[in-house]
């Protein structure tokens, strides 16, 4: 996942979009980036690192211009450590074009080959969103025929690189001297809204990952961007949309409203934290049909994510919540994790427990999922050691047994720690006297009591069906081997710096 935020305003755009990735840094700690407009420049500043690291004073009054698009990375395909590949990313033909991209290309690799041979453009690093800046300018190219580009020419563009590319993409894109562009999958898979804000007479606009930063921002949430629409608002703010796909469905990333998404935000009509609320309350309901006896003493949750969930799952089965566990939010960022030991180490720095709430008592700890297993048993440990006399392990989600690959780094089916054992088998790896997950259909049920308009979900992770119909069992190879080979280049260079990378 990345975060992405791009804005048209009647002033200054540069603290805004920096703030604005402040609200959005859950969304990506990899990288960050700013591009703004002024007239037909641009001025970027971008680099490796959290957004308070990459970002100056000196690098914020560079960034002049009432127009701009900003860009959080989290890494999912290409290197982890290149910082060419920090967006937003820049082509200057054939009008000037900067993009930001949240999501994955399935086809990157069959575009890249086009690009380069067909099209004959270049690409000079590993990321599919560079692909996808090349794919947008190549069509932008060729739909304005020599003349300015307009927003007909846009949307022509769009239609093309629906018809193109296949996976997840919710993108932000600026031309210089025409406006901002942003679109967004034919499944909606990753999230895009828009908000507004009119005065004296004008409007300005701004398009993001999240409703939270179009409401700390000052601006009036307006919609979703839908499926496999595209938006442009020119320099002047005079907005377009249009439908570009041939056969949109809405079918959003199930894993945002469990786990992505920050709780103060509304995705699709759907508020975060009412859906987390609604998980907990399924949970509780699993717990009292499948464990009548369960004897619980206190419910714990493992900060930050999962707490709504844990809190009504407490209130539902009339036991006692309690906050157990304290998370260190000034841990120094873990650079190199080769291998088990250090990140069962980072676990222990990240999380303390609060040996009062766990001695003598048996513990239903909470947390949102439950993905390679590292964390899990770690924190059944700390509990254990701690003093509880039972740890139960509860997931607000179901078990993830396939890999996302539509812009979630998650592991390779061998690494994910549901992949071909049951609740029994889990439970023993982590540690835990039990482990509890939620259902598939209650997960879906309990966020469409927030927008019964919702009819499909992304739940790849879950059930291994792949919306977009073009993952096929050798494209899991490919993208399997690919982590690998990432994994044993991250492990040699460790080998010289492990011993005094900061941590």
């Amino acid at each position: 996942m990345c975060g992405v935020i791009g804005i048209v305003s009647n002033s200054p755009i540069n603290q805004m979009l920096y703030d604005g990735l402040l609200l959005l840094q859950h969304r990506g700690q990899d990288a960050a980036g700013i591009v703004s407009g002024d007239g037909a420049m641009f001025h970027m500043h971008k680099g490796s690192g959290m957004v308070r690291d990459v970002f100056r004073t000196r690098d914020m009054r560079a960034l002049a211009g009432r127009m701009g698009i900003a860009h959080c990375r989290y890494p999912t395909a290409g290197s982890a450590f290149d910082s060419a590949e920090a967006q937003p990313f820049y082509v200057n033909s054939p009008f000037g074009v900067v993009l930001g991209h949240n999501g994955n290309l399935t086809n990157g690799e069959q575009l890249k080959t086009e690009m380069i041979e067909n099209d004959l453009r270049h690409i000079n690093t590993n990321s599919d969103s560079e692909i996808l800046l090349n794919v947008f300018a190549h069509e932008l190219e060729l739909a304005a025929h020599g003349h300015r580009v307009d927003a007909e020419t846009v949307f022509a563009a769009v239609t093309q690189v629906h018809r193109r590319c296949r996976g997840a993409y919710a993108v932000v894109a600026m031309i210089a001297g025409f406006g901002m562009v942003a679109f967004r999958d034919p499944f909606g898979i990753r999230p895009l809204v828009i908000g507004r804000n009119s005065e004296a007479g004008s409007t300005e606009y701004v398009v993001a990952s999240e409703s939270v930063a179009v409401d700390a921002l000052g601006y009036q949430l307006w919609r979703d961007v839908l499926p496999g629409e595209a938006i442009v608002v020119e320099a002047d703010a005079t907005f377009h949309a249009r439908q570009c796909a041939a056969s949109p469905r809405l079918a959003p990333c199930l894993f945002e409203y469990v786990y992505l998404a920050r709780p103060d935000s509304v995705l699709d009509g759907v508020p975060v934290y009412e859906a987390r609320l609604n998980m907990g309350r399924a949970l509780a309901d699993r717990i009292r049909r499948y464990h009548p006896d369960l004897p619980v003493d206190v419910v714990i949750p493992v900060p930050d994510t999962s707490r709504p969930s844990a809190l009504e799952l407490a209130r539902s089965l009339d036991v006692n919540y309690r906050e157990g566990f304290v998370r260190n939010r000034y841990i120094g960022r873990t650079f190199i994790m080769p291998g088990q030991a250090v990140r069962k180490r980072s676990v222990r720095q990240k999380l303390s427990a609060i040996g009062i709430e766990f001695r003598g008592k048996n513990v239903l700890i909470v947390d949102d999922s439950i993905v390679r297993g590292t964390t899990s048993h770690e924190i059944v440990q700390m509990a254990r050691e701690a003093g509880a006399n039972k740890v139960y392990f509860a997931s607000a989600a179901p078990p993830v047994r396939y890999p996302n690959v539509y812009g979630i780094d998650m592991p390779t089916r061998t690494e994910l720690l549901a992949t071909d054992r049951d609740e029994r088998e889990i439970a023993r790896e982590i540690g835990a006297d039990l482990v509890i997950y939620q259902d598939l259909q209650a997960l879906i049920d309990s966020i469409r009591m927030c927008n019964p308009a919702l009819d499909e979900f992304e739940t790849s992770c879950f059930d291994g069906r792949y919306v977009t119909g073009d993952v096929t069992a050798d494209y899991l190879d490919q993208v399997e081997n690919s982590r690998d080979r990432r994994r044993g280049e991250s492990y040699a260079d460790s080998e010289e710096s492990e011993d005094t990378a900061p941590v």
